[in-house]
C-alpha cells in the first residue's frame, strides 16, 4: 500500500470549514484505493500567529518540510484584524511568500474552468460563454516585483517614498515558460504568452525567452498579447484562450480577473509546484464575513485536492472522478448561499452538505 504524507493547513476565516470537506474527500478515496493519506495538521496565517507569534511557525514548517505535498486552506481576516498583526508578519508576507520560497513553487496553474453545468454562475452572456470556458493559466510565482527588494524612507525632499524592484533572469523565466509549453502539448498546442514589452524591459526578455523555448516547441502556435488586452479579451472572447503564460504580477491580477468571468474566485482551485514539492489551495480569499456560518463553496478546495491527487499522487482516473462528481451536484441544481442567491433556481445546501453530496457521487 501506498502511503502519502499531506500537511493540512486549514488557515483563516472560512479555511477550516472548506477544508473539513476536503478530509471527507481524502478519506473516501483513501477507503476504496490502495493507498494512505497521512494528513499532518498545522497551523498557518494569521490565526497562526494569534496562537504562536508567528505566521508560519516552526512546528509548520518541520510538518510541510516532511509531506509529500501540500494542502492549504485560506488566510487572512478583515482589515481592522489584520491591523493587529505586524505588517512583516501578515499572513501573505509572513506565512506565504515564505512558503513560496522554502519549496521553490515557481509554477502557479489556475484552471479557469466553466462547463455547461457552471455556465449559470458566470456573468458572461451565453453567447460569448459558448459551449464553455476552459483556460489553464500559468504564472511565475517566486519572482518578479513581489519577491524583489525592497526600500522606504524619508527622501531629501522630506517625502515618504517606497521603492520595489522587479527583477527577472532568463532562468527564472525559462523554468516557468517551458512548463507552460509542455501544458500547451498536452492540450491544443496553443500558448498566449502575456506581456508589456510597449513599456516593461521586463517584458522583453520574457517575450525574448519565449520566442527562444519555442524552438524546442514547434507544433505549438504562440500568441503575444499585451496584458490590458488580454484582462479585454478575457471578458469579451475568452474562447480564444487555451494555455496563458505571464510572469506573477500580472498571473495575480488576471487570474482573480479569470474567476470573476467565471462568476467566483469560488470556483478556481490552483496548484503551486516546485521542483521537489507542491501545495495546492483555493485562488479565493478567507472571507471573514461568512467565516462559521457554514455557508462557504468548498468547490475550490476540493477542486486543489483533484490537483493534488494527479499532479503530486499520480492518481489521474480519482482526480477526473472528483471533478465529474463535483458538476454533478451542481448539474443536480445544489449550490451553497456564497454562489447563488435566493430566488436562483437552485436548491441552497450548507457548505457540509455540498461535501456530503460530492463523496456521495463519487
Amino acid at each position: 500500500m501506498t502511503e502519502y504524507k499531506i500537511a493540512l493547513l486549514a488557515g483563516d476565516g472560512i479555511g477550516p470549514e472548506i477544508m473539513k470537506q476536503a478530509v471527507k474527500v481524502l478519506k473516501f478515496i483513501e477507503n476504496r484505493n490502495d493507498v494512505t493519506f497521512q494528513l499532518m495538521p498545522g497551523a498557518f496565517g494569521a490565526s497562526a500567529w494569534f496562537e504562536t507569534g508567528k505566521s508560519f511557525p516552526e512546528e509548520t514548517i518541520a510538518i510541510c518540510d516532511q509531506a509529500d505535498a501540500i494542502l492549504k486552506g485560506t488566510i487572512g481576516l478583515s482589515h481592522d484584524e489584520s491591523k493587529k498583526i505586524p505588517v512583516d508578519e501578515q499572513p501573505e508576507r509572513g506565512a506565504l511568500l515564505p512558503m513560496r520560497k522554502r519549496y521553490d513553487t515557481f509554477a502557479n496553474f489556475r484552471p479557469v474552468f466553466l462547463p455547461p453545468t457552471l455556465s449559470h454562475f458566470s456573468p458572461l452572456k451565453p453567447e460569448v460563454i459558448g459551449d464553455g470556458i476552459d483556460i489553464m493559466i500559468i504564472r511565475e510565482l517566486v519572482g518578479g516585483i513581489y519577491f524583489g527588494e525592497k526600500e522606504t524612507g524619508i527622501n531629501e525632499q522630506g517625502l515618504r517614498y517606497v521603492k520595489e524592484v522587479l527583477e527577472y533572469d532568463e532562468a527564472l523565466i525559462k523554468r516557468t515558460v517551458d512548463v507552460a509549453f509542455e501544458i500547451a502539448m498536452k492540450r491544443s498546442k496553443k500558448l498566449h504568452n502575456i506581456h508589456k514589452s510597449n513599456v516593461l524591459k521586463s517584458s522583453i526578455l520574457w517575450t525574448d525567452v519565449i520566442e527562444e523555448s519555442s524552438k524546442d516547441f514547434p507544433e505549438v502556435e504562440v500568441h503575444h498579447m499585451l496584458v490590458d488586452a488580454a484582462a479585454t479579451h478575457l471578458c469579451l472572447n475568452p474562447g480564444q484562450f487555451d494555455v496563458m503564460v505571464m510572469e506573477n504580477m500580472f498571473g495575480d491580477i488576471l487570474s482573480d480577473q479569470a474567476g470573476g468571468i467565471l462568476g467566483s474566485l469560488g470556483l478556481m482551485p490552483s496548484a503551486c509546484m516546485g521542483p521537489e514539492k507542491a501545495y495546492y489551495e483555493p485562488s479565493h480569499g478567507s472571507a471573514p464575513d461568512i467565516a462559521g456560518k457554514n455557508i462557504a463553496n468548498p468547490y475550490s478546495m476540493i477542486g486543489s485536492v483533484a490537483m493534488m491527487l494527479e499532479m503530486s499522487f499520480g492518481m489521474s482516473e480519482e482526480a477526473s472522478n472528483l471533478w465529474k462528481a463535483m458538476e454533478s451536484v451542481f448539474a443536480a441544481g445544489y449550490s451553497t448561499a456564497d454562489l447563488s442567491k435566493p430566488g436562483a433556481n437552485v436548491t441552497m445546501v450548507n457548505t457540509d452538505e455540498f461535501g456530503d453530496r460530492v463523496v456521495a457521487s463519487l
